[in-house]
């Protein structure tokens, strides 16, 4: 995948940076994607995982190193004041909820495919489908 990575920042005029400091992986990001540190079921390791990665919290501090038209992604749920701070959470930088909405409307659209496929679709659906398919959707 690293490699994958590279060569489309050589074609693409990009860089492809690994490493485990977070100011240097910060610094000029044009984007910055973070995911909560406590998922269902690892409830029991939380205290752990807060420690563990305490310096990656997504603060406005660490948005500053940050080009200045950079965005901030999430895939939610958040956790406020963990992985990302309300500020930046619900700051201008931030294109979480719109990522959110995003993924609403291709798990829609997945949905009725699904039914499309195995015949479930009333016609205005599968009309809808079709339609999207037709125009390379």
């Amino acid at each position: 995948m690293v490699r994958a990575a590279e060569e489309r920042a050589a074609q693409t005029g990009g860089r492809v940076t690994i490493t485990t400091d977070p100011a240097e992986a910060l610094q000029g990001a044009d984007a910055v994607a973070t995911d909560t540190w406590v998922s269902m079921g690892q409830e029991d390791e939380k205290a752990q995982r807060m420690r563990l990665f305490g310096d990656y919290q997504i603060s406005a501090g660490a948005m500053a190193l940050a080009a200045r038209h950079a965005v901030v992604l999430h895939c939610l749920p958040a956790y406020r004041g963990a992985e990302i701070t309300a500020e930046v959470l619900d700051g201008e930088q931030s294109i979480i909820w719109d990522e959110a909405e995003n993924r609403l409307h291709a798990q829609k659209a997945l949905m009725a495919w699904l039914l499309v496929e195995s015949g479930q679709a009333d016609q205005t659906t599968e009309r809808l489908v079709r339609e999207a398919e037709a125009a390379g959707l």
